[in-house]
């Protein structure tokens, strides 16, 4: 906390002003267009209140929601009851940081108190949970308004979120087109500026496929960094849960408070929080980027394999340092998705409950139930060499950069058949990353020839975020991929 409010007091307003002041020039004075420290900078310079930034999504929410689905719940009401009070708290000279009247969306698999919380499952449509999971509980002690629950895979158990008892989420980009997954919603929402960012979850590739799809910034930090208690869980040795937003500086900003040692939350580690806020303006020459070729540049679609070389170009002038590196294997994830059928036994044991679950999604948790003690005890230990080899790739190299993905968001008329066959190979470049459990960002690197947003991925040794987040803020600093918006949104 005190790094935080250390180097906004230093930077001062002045940048974040006009850069809000420009927004608004270009967008005919649209508040939806400002990433949250624009924003702020606004509210605290008394020039917008949270509760007008809260109308404005809102209104964005009842124009365009029922085209893109990226919501399950809207508190509409109670959204404009947070608005009023942190509106009424700016006006007495209290400011409780840079989240103060920021309009956020949850993941529908975050827990929280008063509100249901259904993993985009309609045998949970019921289920209100007493408590918050400590991630909102943070976010709203922090002055963030819950504009509602956002939409997403069932159960957080693919890669499309075109399975989902309230229908398939839509990309902004191409409506029919799937958003990814698991946090479908939560990219969608915030490329359609629905919300100002989101909460996501990743297990294999939940925040960084959608954010690649979508075109906007989603993290991944350390593996155990932010609390996942509350969360309906995957597989907890893999699971994270992190922020989508339009910048990498949004990801930092939530990052910072995000960040912490949970001692209820058996995958928490204790460890310092960095000032990440900071590492945004760390210069980058020098950075040694590692560029593993194999598997992750290969078979790539045309597109992809373009805008990735151009991108290596920029990252070699920026920094004057690729080098080749290989990566350890990163072990089976499979036997490790036994953790998921611990929290769905209760429900499966009653037969009544099955047909709940898409057929894909119930096959896939009946099957991680039966695996056995030894697969998964091996899968446990060849996770942590994985983990102890990635460090020492990490002597040699800063961070990685890959594609994000091999491929382009598909159709969602072809999403749910394809569901089983299309996982592995979505998923194969951000994957290893939960394994060796290394922070990692998904960042807009540009457009295919049909206009559709291609990420970059860059990741980072365990805890060293700031070296991620140092290159990534040079990487926005120098393109515009991350500014471009949807037509017709």
């Amino acid at each position: 906390m005190h790094s935080r409010r250390r180097f906004l007091s230093r930077v001062g307003l002045t940048p974040f002003l006009l850069q809000a002041r420009g927004l608004l020039a270009q967008s005919g004075t649209d508040v939806t267009s400002l990433g949250i420290s624009a924003a702020s900078a606004l509210m605290r310079n008394g020039e917008l209140s949270p509760l007008e930034l809260t109308e404005a999504y809102l209104q964005r929410i009842v124009q365009f929601e029922d085209s893109i689905n990226a919501y399950i719940y809207v508190g509409q009401d109670a959204a404009l009851e947070q608005a009023r009070v942190l509106t009424e708290e700016l006006a007495r000279g209290q400011w409780r940081g840079p989240l103060h009247g920021i309009p956020l969306g949850l993941k529908d698999n975050i827990d929280t108190a008063g509100i249901p919380t259904t993993a985009a499952n309609a045998m949970l449509e019921h289920r209100i949970p007493e408590v918050d999971a400590p991630v909102w509980t943070r976010l709203a002690s922090n002055g963030a308004v819950l504009l509602g629950k956002l939409n997403m895979h069932e159960f957080a158990y693919g890669g499309t979120s075109s399975i989902s008892h309230v229908g398939p989420v839509h990309n902004p980009w191409n409506l029919e087109r799937i958003p990814g997954g698991s946090s479908g919603g939560s990219a969608a929402a915030v490329a359609a500026r629905l919300c100002c960012a989101a909460l996501g979850t990743d297990t294999l590739a939940s925040i960084r496929l959608p954010a690649a799809y979508c075109g906007v910034s989603g993290l991944k930090a350390t593996h155990g960094l932010c609390s996942i208690r509350g969360i309906i869980p995957v597989a907890e040795s893999l699971d994270h849960v992190g922020p989508l937003a339009r910048s990498v500086d949004d990801c930092a900003v939530l990052l910072q408070i995000l960040a912490g040692y949970d001692p209820l939350d058996p995958v928490s580690i204790e460890a310092p929080v960095a000032a990440y806020l900071e590492a945004l303006q760390r210069p980058v020459r020098g950075l040694r980027i590692g560029i593993p070729r194999v598997p992750y540049y290969e078979r790539l679609q045309p597109d992809i394999e373009v805008a990735m070389n151009e991108a290596l170009r920029l990252l070699e002038r920026l920094t004057g340092s690729l080098r080749d590196v290989v990566l350890p294997d990163a072990g089976n994830f499979v036997p490790l998705l036994a953790e998921s059928y611990v929290w769905h036994k209760p429900w499966l044991d009653d037969p009544s409950n099955h047909h709940f679950y898409h057929a894909s999604t119930l096959e896939r948790i009946l099957a991680a139930g039966k695996t056995p003690a030894e697969d998964y005890i091996r899968a446990q230990q060849g996770m942590e060499v994985a983990r102890n080899q990635i460090a020492a790739v990490f002597s040699n190299v800063d961070v990685l950069v890959t594609p994000t993905t091999p491929g382009l968001p598909e159709l969602i008329s072809g999403a749910q058949l394809a569901e089983a066959n299309t996982a592995e190979a979505s998923t194969r470049n951000t994957a290893p990353f939960n394994l060796y459990g290394i922070p990692t960002i998904s960042l807009p690197c540009g457009f295919s020839a049909s206009g559709l947003p291609i990420g970059l991925q860059i990741s980072s040794a365990r805890l060293d975020e700031a070296a991620l987040f140092a290159l990534a803020a040079a990487w926005q600093r120098e393109t515009d991929w991350h500014l471009r918006r949807p037509a017709n949104l």
